[in-house]
């Protein structure tokens, strides 16, 4: 389900796990911390190359390095984005009792924290900002039916918000739950931040510069759809709806 295969992006980011509610510099150092590895991955397997004779690769780095570059603002903002996915998922890891909803938490926090050590390593590598400058979704045309627009010179004013993104309020009342009503609040939250983000994800996995990129993006299109839809059914078996996006 992720391109970054790597024991010590992976063992960084157990290292940093949130157990409670994520402090402002908790973030910061796990973007610093899965930044680094995953550029020390890419950048030893270069060196490695070297050293056996091999060609030297040089990673791609897009043609425009700022918010309105779809590669930079995808790698921006879907960093951000899971970011609370990784929070909700530790959280309910940590606090269910329900077998199942453990392991889905389970492989969304795996998976997401290795996504964004990715996403981090290229901004890394390509010399961007690691996060974005006040506004999100700048590179993608705003409104439904975005993923079928192309790029618009000098990009979209953007949001202050990214759709799917559950609110402070809601996060308190998640980590204050328990039990069954914990369970059931995470997979409505976890669902709609899902669903969220499909047309972010569509949008980069088409009109992404860098191959990389457009194929990250539709791992993730193809693995959150999956996951979206076992949501809905142990949703279904609780008698519980999906929030409205």
């Amino acid at each position: 389900m992720s391109t970054v295969e790597g024991r010590d992006v992976a063992a960084a980011l157990s290292e940093v796990g949130l157990d409670g509610p994520a402090a402002p510099h908790s973030t910061w150092v796990r973007y610093l911390l899965v930044a680094s590895a995953a550029a020390a991955l890419l950048l030893l397997g270069d060196a490695a190359g070297v050293l056996i004779g091999l060609p030297r690769s040089t990673p791609a780095t897009p043609s425009v390095l700022s918010s309105d570059s779809v590669d930079v603002g995808f790698a921006q903002d879907m960093s951000v984005h899971h970011e609370q996915a990784v929070e909700m998922a530790t959280w309910e890891r940590d606090h269910t009792a329900d077998p199942r909803l453990r392991q889905l938490a389970y492989d969304i926090e795996s998976t997401q924290s290795r996504q964004i050590g990715h996403l981090q390593g290229w901004l890394a590598l390509w010399g961007a900002a690691a996060m974005p400058d006040g506004r999100y979704m700048r590179w993608m045309s705003i409104g439904p039916g975005a993923h079928d627009h192309a790029p618009a010179p000098g990009g979209s004013p953007g949001r202050a918000q990214m759709p799917g993104m559950a609110t402070s309020d809601e996060l308190r009342q998640l980590r204050a739950s328990s039990g069954p009503a914990m369970d059931t609040m995470f997979l409505q939250l976890m669902l709609r931040h899902h669903e969220g983000g499909t047309g972010m994800l569509a949008y980069a996995a088409q009109y992404a510069e860098i191959g990389d990129v457009r194929n990250l993006a539709s791992q993730m299109l193809t693995a959150q759809t999956a996951e979206s839809q076992y949501m809905r059914q142990l949703l279904a078996e609780r008698g519980a709806v999906p929030l409205p996006n």
